[in-house]
This record gives structure tokens, sequence and C-alpha cells, in this order.
């Protein structure tokens, strides 16, 4: 596949969606042309910057199936890659979610109302009936579209082009429609009672009165504000009385100059009634009567942001078909940014369009209470509102359909690299290669956002976690760039740090924007899915950024520590244990390393070293499985720090080349660790203690403190066990030129000293 069919394409059809045609009006109406033109523009700017960084990743080699969790997880590493993977499986759920209830609102408020199985006359009780519709209509379709993806996927691509046709049918239709108001503009009352809004559902006459054979009679209007249907011993509402009712234009036309009314915002709280600022009314309250059109959820700048965010993602499709791709890397960035300055375009245009050619109270009226309940963008439209509601309709479906068959597959791919354990059941499919379990779970996540069954409260929601996902990818290229790795080399020139940290920032305050608690949610779920998969997923080596990153901050570091000894307050042991091997390389007193353990809590530097006697050529392998033996005793006594062979022909020269050279720049060690001699006195060997000497007198040169424990076969496991055991800890220390020998004695958790003769000759005397 091409760039156009490949990538653009898909792009349009993931990017357009029910926002554009259930909420785009509201959000123009309620935050105004110029709050609603700096919305868009912040979300398709953050989108744009978000491409740039993918299209650098996704050109730096073969993105598979996966698309950005492959990509980030690759570029982070799997801790990453499986947090903020999991994150966008999570958004492309609720999307599904989203989608479904958006095809559900579509078809019971506009297309068959009386379908609706809960009905309430009150009407701050109807959104309440309407949400429980919602639930029961939205869990038939998800049932219904999972049999259909559980049957084929190739059903639903075969579809794909069909659902596309109708979006752009739609979109044409709205800019034929707003070119037609300019002269012709569709004729769609407005009925005013003073200043305030009134439904046109139940209303035959826009008027208190009418002629039936020329006799003047109340209205319905007249029977919804009075206690009477006759005009004499009627009491009638105050503000009723004391306005009158008119009719106004809904669609002024793009020459009406209505625009200069919709500029400014008018966020409003739930239950207050939707008037025309500019319209005369007396000052009197009245009764507040389910006639008059009113706002069902309280607006603000943030809400709108997190409610608009959803109809600008879908910038991963071309990403995720790249095996499909006859050439990814220069398609994927192509078509995918052609994608979001065309949807960018279309957006931006409708908001002034909507601005320009609708009035305000129509444009703040949600659900078209005011316009006999036609969808709002279809009353602008040309040649009819239902061209509007079939095209959003089918492309909603669609949509749903495809975040269905590609969340799936995600959940699958994450499965499979087996990082997260507990997820290895999903990564199962069926005989064609269709992932079951997976689909399960989807849709049983999916339920959750449809029980939500509000559009406006699952929005939100996944605006988290694709904004989470997008800022990973800007910080995955941004990192990328910086540390300058060198398989870091995309085909795609146009991007630079700069614009990646431009992009994570725009995508942390859009989460911060639009909802602080859900972003906060957010987070917590993906850095408890990073810790869960740092201690028990399968370790994997991806050659990752987060690594490169760790070794130029190791090397700032050493750089740093070379700058000046220690201060006295920083000062802490730094431990070379010395470990002796039998024949079998096996480690001959491993409770020095239990020792090593308690005395440093896991602090500082611990170096583990060890001798092999023999020429490195032909000893190579020993070493290496020694190394291998030594590390995992390191890992059943809780011991971090590094561990470091050496093959020298002698055993004292090996010491003396560990003693000198463990450690780097200021990362080195200043104590030594070693077992007393056992049964030197008795041994026909003199090996053994002259070695020992050796050993003091290098560590002596070196003016290193050296700590020698005795009766190591016996020492205790635990700290506990110290009072019951018979063990002399010797402690070494040079100080000034002279040696002190230090026997400590510890007895129930108290520590005594007993200091010797500080003369040299008497020192090694004793040892003799």
């Amino acid at each position: 596949m091409g760039t156009f069919m490949g990538v653009y394409l898909p792009c349009l059809q993931n990017i357009f969606g029910v926002i554009l045609f259930l909420r785009l009006t509201w959000v123009v109406g309620t935050a105004g042309v110029l709050q609603a033109f700096a919305i868009v523009l912040i979300c398709c700017c953050c989108t744009l910057l978000t491409a740039i960084s993918m299209s650098a990743i996704a050109t730096n080699g073969v993105v598979p199936a996966g698309g950005s969790y492959f990509m980030i997880s690759r570029a982070l590493g799997p801790e990453f890659g499986g947090a903020v993977g999991l994150c966008f499986y999570l958004g492309t759920t609720f999307a599904a979610a989203m989608y479904i209830l958006g095809a559900i609102e579509i078809f019971l408020v506009y297309i068959v109302p009386r379908a609706a199985i809960f009905r309430s006359e009150d009407a701050l009780k109807e959104s309440a009936a309407m949400l429980n519709n919602m639930r029961i209509y939205g869990t038939a379709f998800l049932v219904l579209m999972v049999l259909v993806v559980f049957i084929g996927v190739r059903y639903v691509n075969k579809f794909a082009s069909l659902f596309l046709a109708c979006v752009i049918v739609s979109i044409l239709a709205i800019y034929a429609g707003a070119i037609k108001s300019s002269f012709a503009p569709p004729h769609f009352p407005v009925c005013m009672l003073g200043n305030r809004t009134l439904s046109s559902r139940h209303i035959d006459t826009c008027s208190k009165t009418k002629e039936i054979n020329n006799m003047t009679v109340p209205s319905k209007l007249w029977g919804f504000f009075c206690n009477s249907s006759q005009f004499f011993n009627a009491t009638c509402d105050e503000y009723f009385v004391h306005n009158n009712v008119t009719s106004i234009q809904g669609i002024p036309g793009l020459a009406s100059g209505v625009i200069t009314e919709n500029l400014w915002s008018n966020y409003l709280p739930k239950g207050e009634i939707i008037e025309k600022s500019s319209a005369r009314s007396s000052d009197v309250l009245g009764n507040l009567n389910h006639e008059y059109v009113l706002v069902d959820i309280t607006t603000s700048f943030t809400l709108l942001v997190g409610i608009f965010f959803p109809s600008v993602t879908g910038i991963m499709a071309g990403s995720n078909r790249s095996g499909d791709l006859k050439d990814a890397q220069k398609s994927i960035p192509i078509g995918t940014i052609l994608a979001i300055l065309t949807t960018s375009f279309v957006y931006l245009s409708n908001v002034v369009l909507f601005g320009a050619c609708i009035e305000g109270v129509v444009l703040r009226d949600k659900f078209g209470d005011a316009v006999k309940g036609n969808l709002v963008v279809g009353t602008l439209s040309w040649p009819s509102p239902w061209v509007i509601v079939i095209g959003s309709f089918f492309s909603t479906c669609g949509a749903g359909l495809q975040s269905l068959t590609g969340a799936p597959r995600l959940l699958q791919a994450i499965a499979k690299d087996n990082i997260i354990p507990f997820l290895r059941v999903f990564g199962h499919s069926k005989a064609n290669g269709e992932p079951t379990w997976a689909l399960l779970l989807t849709a049983a996540i999916a339920e959750l956002g449809i029980l939500i069954a509000s559009l406006d409260l699952v929005a939100p929601i996944l605006s988290m976690f694709f904004l989470m996902c997008y800022l990973f990818v800007n910080l995955a290229c941004a990192l990328q760039t910086l540390l300058r790795t060198p398989n870091w080399r995309p085909r795609f020139r146009y991007y630079h740090w700069a614009l990646s940290f431009m992009g994570m920032s725009i995508c942390l305050a859009l989460m911060f924007i639009s909802s602080w608690y859900y972003a906060i949610v957010a987070m917590v779920i993906a850095g408890m899915i990073y810790k869960y998969i740092e201690y028990q997923g399968a370790e994997k080596e991806w050659g990752d950024g987060i690594r490169g990153l760790s070794l130029s901050a190791a090397r700032f570091a050493l750089l740093r520590l070379e700058e000046g000894p220690p201060h006295t307050k920083n000062w802490r042991p730094q431990l070379l244990v010395l470990l002796k091997l039998d024949e079998d390389l096996h480690v001959k007193h491993p409770r020095l390393l239990t020792f090593a353990s308690q005395l440093k809590a896991g602090k500082g530097l611990t170096i583990v070293g060890s001798v092999i006697v023999g020429n490195f050529l032909e000893n190579y392998g020993e070493a290496l499985a020694a190394e291998q033996t030594i590390k995992h005793l390191m890992e059943a006594e809780k011991v971090k720090g590094f561990c470091q062979l050496v093959v020298a022909a002698k055993l004292r020269e090996g010491i003396s080349h560990l003693i000198q050279s463990c450690g780097l720049g200021g990362m080195k060690h200043n104590t030594v660790v070693m077992g007393w001699p056992n049964g030197w006195r008795q041994s026909e060997d003199a090996r053994a203690w002259k070695t020992f000497i050796g050993t003091v007198r290098v560590t002596t040169a070196a003016h290193l403190a050296l700590l020698v424990a005795k009766n190591i076969s016996f020492f205790p496991s635990n700290v506990e066990q110290f009072s019951e055991g018979n063990i002399d800890v010797w402690w070494i220390v040079h100080d000034g030129g002279m040696l002190m020998l230090l026997p400590f004695l510890l007895k129930q958790h108290k520590v005594f000293q007993t200091p010797f003769e500080k003369n040299e000759n008497l020192f090694l005397a004793h040892f003799l």
C-alpha cells in the first residue's frame, strides 16, 4: 500500500469522529469562537508535534505490529513501553466505548427517539432516563460489534472505505450548507420567551395564542406556563406574563454578522436556561419550566478541552499498518502529517463557519431542542440534515469497530513480548490469528465505559490515556536525540529535540488542564505498571534510551566525583570483598558476603573480587563460570554491587591487581574485607599465611582499611545470632604509618574494643 491508501486515508478515518458531529457546535457556542479556536489549535499542535516525533522514531527502523507500543518500548525500555502500551490500550478501548455511546446518542435522539425504553416527563429527570437508555442500547451494540469482530476482521476492513466515504460526504455537506447559507439560509426558527430559549419539541406554534375559526384560543405554550387552558381565571408564570414570545432565525447565514455575538464565551452551571444576551427581557425571575432549553452539564474551558481532544487522536493509524506499506519510512511521515494538516484545517474552518452561520443559543443547545430535535450541525448542512445524521451514525459505528479491532491486537503484542507475566494468557489466539481472549477483555473494559453512559464523561478519560502515550512518544524522540545514540539515524530529518520537548510539555499541560484528578489517576496506573514490570516482569535488553541515559548520568556523576576528595560527612565504607574459591569454583566462605551485607545495609559501593590461578587464555571459561556463581550468591545474600574476577599466574599477584585496579574514578573501594587463614598453624603449605601477610602489606601501602573476619565458617546468617556465635572480627586500620589491631567482641549487640600494641613488628610477630 502507498502513502494515500495506507496512511493518509486511515488516519483521516481515525481522526474524524463523533466529536466533530455531536459536540463541536456546542464547544463553539459555549467557549465562543476565539476560545474554541484556541482549544482546537492547541490540540492540533499537540498531535502535529507528536507526529513529527513519531515520524523520526518510525523511520529509525522497521515498526512491526504494535505501533506506538513498539516504538516507545524499544526507545524507552520495557518498563516505560509496557506502562504506556497498556495506557494506549485502555485509551483505545475507552474510545470504542465513546464511539458506541455516540452512535447510540445519534440513534435515540435524532433517528428513532421513540425507541427509548425509559422516559420521564420531568425535564430534570429526563437526563437520568436517557443514561439508562444509553446503557441498555450501548451494551447491545457492543455485543453486536464484538460478534462482528470475532467472526472476522476482514468484514470490518471491507466496510472501512464505506465508513470513510460517509465521513467525507458529511463534511462536504457542511461546507456546501455554509456556502448556501450566505445567500439562502435554511429555515429553522427558534422560539424565544423574552431572552430565554424554548424547546420546540412539544410546541405547535411559537405564540401565546393562535387563531382557530376566527377565534383566539390559548396555544400549547399557554398550557405549559399557565394552570388553566382558559384566558379567564388562569394563573400564569410571572416571567411568561411580562415577556413576549418571539421567533428568531436559528441559521442566520454566513452574511448575517452573527459571528460578532458568538466571539465570546458563555459558560453556565448545570440547570441554567440558555439565553440570548442581546434580546430584550423583563427583569422578572419566574419559575423553572421544562419547556426551556437547559444546560445539562456545568461547563468550563478545562472541561471542553477534555471533551474535544479525542477528536484529534488517531494519528497512529499509519504506523500501526507499517507492515502493509510499500515504503513505510517514506509513507508514515508524509501521510500522517498531511492527514493532521487536513483535519486541523477542517476543524479550525468549521469553528469559524459555525460561529458565523448559526445563532448562539442554537450552538449552545447540545441536543437541538430549539430546532425541533434536529442535529445542530445538520441544520447547517446541504441538501438535508439527514446527510449528517446518517453519515455520522455509520462513521461512528465504523470507528467503534476499528477500535475493537485494534485494541485486542495491541494487547496481544504486549502479551507476546512477555514483559508483564499476568498478561501472558492474552497472547494466545485462534487458529486464524485472532486474539480471542484479548477481545473478551477489551469488551469487558469497554462495557465499563458504556455503563458510565455519558459521552462527556468518557471523553476526558480516554484523553488522559492518549495524552500520556503522546507524551512518551515525544520523550522518546527527545531522549534519543539528546543522547545521540549510535543507532539513532532516522530518515525523517525535520525533527528537533526542542519540538519534541514542546510537544511533551503541551501533552502534560493538557492532561492537567482537562482534568487534574484523571491525570493523577492515569499517572498512578502507569507508575504501578512500571514498578510491576521492573520487579516482576521478564528482563529485556532492547538497547533503549533509558539505559543510555543511565550511562550518561553515571559518566557525569563519576566526573563530578573526580573534582576533589570526599568530605568527611559523605564518607562511607566502600568495600572490596575478597572471596576464596575451591577446586570446583564454588565460594569457600559464603558467610563473608552475609557479613558485608549486614555491615553496609545496601549503601555505598560493594565490589566482590576473586582470583583464579592460571593462564587467562586457558582459564577464560572458568572465570566466566565463577563470575556467574558469585553473582548468584550475591543475589541470594541480597548484596548489591559488582563482581570482578582476575586470572593471574600467582594468587598474591592477582589479589594485588584487584586491590590496585578495582573501581572507577571516584567510585573506588576504601576498605578491603577478607577471611582469616584457617588452620595456618597446622598447614604444611606456607603460602596461606604468606598470601595473607602480602595482602595486608598491599592494603597498607594503598592507604586502605582492612576488615578480617575470623571463624567465617560459623558466621551467623543474621544479626540476632551474633550473641550465640564465637566470632572475632579483626579490623586493621592504617593510620599515619602505624597499624592497629582491634578485635571486636560482639555480645548482646554491644561492641567492646581492646587495642593491642601499635608497633608494626609486634603486630606481625603476633600473626606469626
